[in-house]
């Protein structure tokens, strides 16, 4: 059994609130909690994800392997012309 006067109030309807709106209730030690971006406006959740590029990184990224993908079908290319 839990002690008594030593555990914060439970509010087992707590609001979470995103730019004003509530838009899902929880239980917390809060009985609000605001937040800047939760699930429904994230883009990672939403679809609208960007890449941020640093540095060039995704290219040489995507040019590195986009190369190695280019340089085995060449190969299977002159393997399948040297059967024949």
């Amino acid at each position: 059994m839990a002690k008594a006067e030593i555990h914060p109030t439970w509010y087992p309807e707590a609001k979470v609130i995103c730019n004003g709106e509530v838009v899902l209730t929880v239980g917390s030690t809060q009985p609000e909690i605001h937040v800047e971006v939760w699930s429904g406006n994230h883009p990672f959740y939403t679809g609208t994800q960007k890449i941020i590029d640093t540095e060039g990184r995704v290219d040489r990224f995507q040019k590195r392997y986009a190369m190695i993908g280019k340089k085995s079908k060449k190969k299977a290319a002159e393997t399948d012309a040297s059967e024949k």
